[in-house]
């Protein structure tokens, strides 16, 4: 279906933004539908907000989801000595370890008590999507291409360090660009399964991945891949940056964007495609890790920078590109997750 598909909707899914792409094939791309609107996890932070201002116990449903802004919220609304109920689906958007769920003093049960209020949990929502889209006659697709950040499950030990073992195996693995969007995932990357769920036969991506092939979109970047540049994405709660030559991705280090200043950023990537940072500097410093793949080689190309993402205002002033896939940096993952999709089905075909 996705190979053969004319009309595709692309989501990325970020802590801030959920960016909405309606790709549609022979038209320009500056004419398909595009949105940025809020988050999911900020939506659902929102209503737990506004049950602990009313002092309403919590009843958490659906499925899995990302955290960040939820997760303050709940932790808010218990401080307040206020109840709450989940699912185990809903629990382990907090946590992959239930029991550490429990000990926040979170109830774990299948159905909510009377009066408490119900937030369904979820990273995509086609139904509020189709109603949003219905008054413009614009009716969803069948193919659907998703994008969210999972750390895997890995309840007994760090989440950065198991996510970040996710990038090294793709390294090592050859680190083919279009292996990165999957039709059928990992069954330990929950939140991309949580999506298969609501959306059967969706192609699900990391959104650190879609934004490198989002860069790649850019013509001014499409040119650079021969001798191999520096994607550098810049989101508002991770930075990625990834060394790229042709079909790979050679090298990769991921850290926390609330934790970057321009200078510590620019130190970074001055050493990063010289081989010089380690993967302990980069998780020591509360990031996610640094690796490289053992062929890569300091002294070809990997000069060129060129950077997305919400935050890319860190990079002012350091002489990087600022990539603008056509024309808009906002949609880069959008551009990426239909641009890989398209790849990985003619690839299949």
């Amino acid at each position: 279906m996705q190979a053969t598909a004319q009309r595709i909707l692309a989501i990325d899914v970020g802590s801030g933004t959920q960016d909405i792409l309606l790709y549609e094939e022979g038209k320009p791309m500056e004419n398909c539908v595009q949105m940025v609107l809020p988050s999911p996890t900020r939506l659902v932070a929102e209503e737990i907000a506004a049950a602990t201002a009313a002092r309403k116990s919590l009843f958490l449903c659906g499925t899995t989801m990302g955290g960040g802004p939820n997760s303050w919220a709940l932790e808010e609304h218990l401080r307040k000595g206020l109840k709450v109920y989940s699912t185990e689906a809903g629990a382990l958007s907090f946590h992959d370890n239930l029991e550490e769920v429990r000990k926040k003093g979170v109830k774990i049960t299948p159905q909510g008590p009377k009066g408490a209020i119900k937030i369904p949990l979820r990273d995509v929502d086609l139904t509020a999507l189709r109603q949003s889209l219905k008054p413009f006659r614009i009716a969803l697709p069948e193919a659907f291409a998703v994008a969210v950040q999972d750390h895997g499950f890995n309840p007994g030990g760090s989440n950065r360090r198991f996510r970040f073992e996710y990038w090294e195996k793709f390294i090592q693995s050859g680190g083919n660009l279009r292996d990165l969007i999957y039709f059928d995932p990992p069954p330990y990357m929950t939140r991309m399964v949580a999506v298969r769920k609501t959306i059967p036969g969706a192609a699900v991506m990391d959104t650190c991945a879609a934004a490198v092939w989002g860069i790649l979109c850019d013509p001014v970047v499409a040119e650079k891949l021969d001798e191999g540049f520096v994607a550098l994405n810049l989101g508002n709660q991770h930075t990625l940056g990834a060394l790229v030559r042709e079909n790979r991705v050679w090298g990769v280090f991921e850290h926390h964007t609330g934790r970057m200043t321009r200078e510590k950023l620019e130190g970074i990537m001055n050493r990063f495609p010289a081989k010089a940072v380690s993967n302990d500097e980069i998780f020591h410093d509360q990031g996610h890790g640094c690796a490289y793949h053992p062929a890569y080689s300091r002294k070809k190309g990997f000069r060129f920078v060129a950077v997305t993402g919400p935050r890319r205002a860190l990079a002012e002033g350091l002489d990087y590109y600022m990539a603008a896939p056509h024309g808009n940096m906002m949609l880069a993952g959008c551009f990426g997750l239909v641009a890989a999709l398209k790849a990985k089905s003619g690839a299949e075909e």
